[in-house]
């Protein structure tokens, strides 16, 4: 095994003696060890490199020079992609129209990284994960995408032609190539993320981050201003921390011993009742969960050592460090909605579809959405046919909520009984779906539903034909008619007491 791991190993081989103990790829040893180192660096970019003692320029150098040596101890000479894709893309902000920079941006962005993906999976080795030098790339083309739209509306549109969260977006200058660079591929966040806006991360660079939040709720004057205080992260950094180690020792414990693909084996299909195949599935995609609990947060916790995440007081004065959050563990597995689950999975990606795609598209948004999903994630098989799989349960679960859900809003009892129904569905639902997504070839994604039938999806297409459910532009659009039908009623209204009180 540690040949094995050493040839699918693209970065450093330095820590293989700690791979062959502990028996994990050399890519993930290294990958783990990456982020405590950064997760350190933080902690001193925090302390010594200070806004108060630094300047931005040497901020940005330091934090730029750090991402690049951990994306090279990763993946090796792989990482030289981060560039190419960095740098392809500022050629076209600096060199492109504003009036169609960002959708050049958009295209040629998304087109490497599919280009990458494609031949990582077919050229190298279908299904590797190791070595795996894309997924950096799909953040960066967060960034990159997100940035060039932000650019966008902040240089050719007026302020009445964007949205408030538009406006606070909105970018007024084009960064230099020592910002963007920093942007992209900062030691925070190169290897796991979680992507934020330009806005965001150049507060944090200036020091100025803090500031806005923290006048409204400031707790003390000095000189007839509001006295300026920086809140710690520190406990947060520990939650996150010890967060992080309970998903750890769940996943190792667990996901060998309920792997995902044992729901397709022919004996167990044969041979268990369906009941305790939908439970077996639960359990398997709840041991899996973990790992990306462990991801995510630890590159939370990484930003938020640096400084980097504060997002305003709670209503009892404590902060909040949740700014770039990517999850909420409680939301997702208690979830009670399809919609709810995604809300609260990827939050920083969710939100990226949203102001890229969704709220842009004029054309059935929802679908485009999730097609841009599908492609961002990989070429894979098995991730389209969980994407399309998730327009039907989102249409479908919408339908229920529009039609079903009132009835059970007549008191507390009812309600919670329709949440424990509800959350059940919504497991099992999350399962179906996901289940092409870790299994990856169409073959076996296909095997999977054939055992089940295909009974969630002939379900979706009962709900969706039976229960009506208006759109939301149809429905914003009714409430704007009624909204002008009741002030023509008033206004009638109006006029007929008028002149009621005229006669008199």
């Amino acid at each position: 095994m540690a040949t094995q791991t050493t040839a699918s190993c693209t970065g450093s081989t330095l820590l293989q003696p700690i791979s062959e103990i502990i028996n994990l790829p050399v890519d993930q040893v290294n990958f783990v060890a990456c982020q405590l180192f950064a997760l350190l660096m933080a902690v001193w970019f925090r302390i010594y490199l200070h806004p108060s003692k630094t300047s931005p320029f040497i901020r940005h150098v330091v934090a730029t020079l750090l991402g690049f040596y951990l994306a090279l101890f990763c993946f090796g000479w792989y990482s030289l992609h981060f560039l190419v894709q960095s740098g392809l893309s500022y050629s076209i902000m600096v060199f492109a129209g504003l009036e169609h920079m960002h959708k050049y941006c958009f295209i040629v962005t998304l087109g490497y990284l599919i280009l990458c993906q494609i031949t990582r999976v077919y050229v190298f080795d279908y299904g590797m994960y190791s070595a795996d030098f894309t997924g950096p790339m799909m953040v960066i083309t967060q960034k990159i995408t997100s940035l060039a739209f932000e650019i966008h509306d902040g240089l050719t549109k007026r302020e009445g032609q964007l949205t408030p969260s538009q406006k606070y977006l909105a970018i007024r200058r084009m960064p230099s190539l020592l910002e963007y660079l920093s942007y992209n591929c900062n030691f925070m966040g190169i290897l796991a993320g979680p992507s934020c806006s330009y806005n965001d991360y150049m507060a944090f660079i200036e020091g100025t981050c803090y500031q806005p939040r923290h006048q409204e709720n400031a707790n003390g004057k000095e000189n007839g201003k509001y006295k300026q205080s920086e809140p710690s992260p520190k406990n947060d950094v520990i939650s996150k921390l010890c967060t992080c180690a309970i998903s750890l020792a769940i996943y190792l414990s667990l996901c060998k011993l309920l792997p995902v693909e044992h729901s397709i084996d022919d004996d167990f299909v044969s041979s268990t009742p369906f009941h305790l195949q939908v439970i077996y599935l639960y359990l398997a995609m709840l041991a899996l969960r973990p790992k990306y609990y462990f991801v995510w947060t630890l590159a939370d916790a990484i930003n938020n050592a640096a400084g980097f995440g504060f997002n305003g007081y709670n209503k009892d004065g404590s902060t909040r460090w949740d700014l770039i959050s990517n999850l909420r563990i409680l939301d997702i597995e208690f979830a009670t909605s399809f919609k709810m689950f995604l809300d609260n999975w990827n939050i920083q990606t969710a939100l990226w579809l949203k102001r890229v795609c969704y709220e842009r598209c004029h054309i059935n948004p929802m679908a485009a959405t999730f097609l841009l999903s599908a492609m961002w994630h990989g070429v894979y098989p098995g991730y389209y046919l969980t994407f399309l799989t998730g327009i039907a349960m989102t249409m479908a679960a919408r339908a229920v909520r529009h039609n079903i859900r009132p009835h059970f809003l007549v008191s507390d009892s009812y309600k919670r009984i329709y949440d424990v129904i509800t959350w059940a569905w919504t497991q099992v639902a999350i399962s179906y779906t996901v289940a092409p997504f870790v299994l990856l070839a169409v073959g076996r994604s296909l095997k999977f539903y054939r055992s089940w039938y295909y009974c969630l999806h002939l379900l979706c297409l009962l709900v969706v034909l039976a229960l009506p459910v208006k759109s939301r532009r149809r429905q914003a659009k009714e409430q704007q008619d009624g909204l002008q039908d009741n002030q023509t009623d008033h206004n009638s209204t109006d006029n007929n007491c008028n002149q009621k009180d005229k006669a008199t």
